[in-house]
């Protein structure tokens, strides 16, 4: 196959964003910063041609591409809809106080305290892992499980995309990270920091891998 490669982009701040509350499989609107967000990037990436766009299957991020594509110089860019993108399942913690879920669940790791010192200390599929232990209903995601479903994801960008070419992705904060985490870990890319919404991250598919090209670029006004 021909390299594809795929900006990344986070989707605009949402009202569970501003309130600092968990938000993976749950939703929210975009708020009026998260539409300015959103229409930064479409204007950072407007002389891009995209051969396709894709965005997981949420409100925020379909609102998200919606701004990006309408910002497009090049018009006529269909809209395709994946799950596999989504943002990791959080389950029982699913719209909680951040900061009080990375408590509970990084307590009884060695006294951890906020998902900075958890991934810094075991890594970002390790707090999956401790999540999904800690979710009394079992609906959150381990590490195993989400990425059986991303690597369904790549491999559904590179069956529609054989002869490469730039694609848009309007994704998630923490599947972002992970991306990155990943495959650009020996690359030096400090996933510390999460990516800003509307910020553009870039990654490159091909025949040897995935390799990552840049992260948290945030478009200025």
């Amino acid at each position: 196959m021909e390299p594809v490669t795929v900006y990344l982009v986070r989707h605009g701040q949402t009202y569970l964003n501003k309130y600092n509350r968990m938000q993976g499989w749950c939703d929210s609107p975009l708020t009026d910063k998260g539409e300015a967000d959103a229409d930064r990037a479409g204007k950072y990436l407007r002389e891009i041609h995209f051969q396709r766009a894709y965005c997981s299957d949420t409100m925020r991020a379909r609102n998200t591409a919606k701004h990006i594509l309408a910002a497009n110089l090049y018009p006529g860019t269909s809209l395709h809809l994946t799950e596999n993108f989504r943002e990791q399942c959080y389950g029982y913690f699913e719209g909680d106080d951040s900061a009080r879920t990375w408590y509970v669940i990084g307590m009884p790791h060695g006294g951890l305290r906020t998902f900075h010192e958890i991934i810094k200390e075991h890594g970002m599929d390790a707090s999956k892992d401790f999540m999904a232990a800690a979710d009394p209903f079992g609906d959150a995601e381990d590490a195993r499980t989400y990425w059986t479903r991303l690597m369904h994801g790549f491999k559904e960008l590179r069956d529609d995309n054989p002869d490469g070419g730039d694609v848009l992705m309007v994704s998630h904060g923490t599947t972002i990270r992970s991306i990155v985490d990943k495959f650009g870990r020996q690359d030096g890319y400090d996933v510390s920091v999460s990516p800003k919404n509307g910020s553009v991250s870039k990654i490159q598919l091909t025949d040897d891998g995935i390799k990552v090209l840049s992260y948290n670029q945030v478009p200025k006004d």
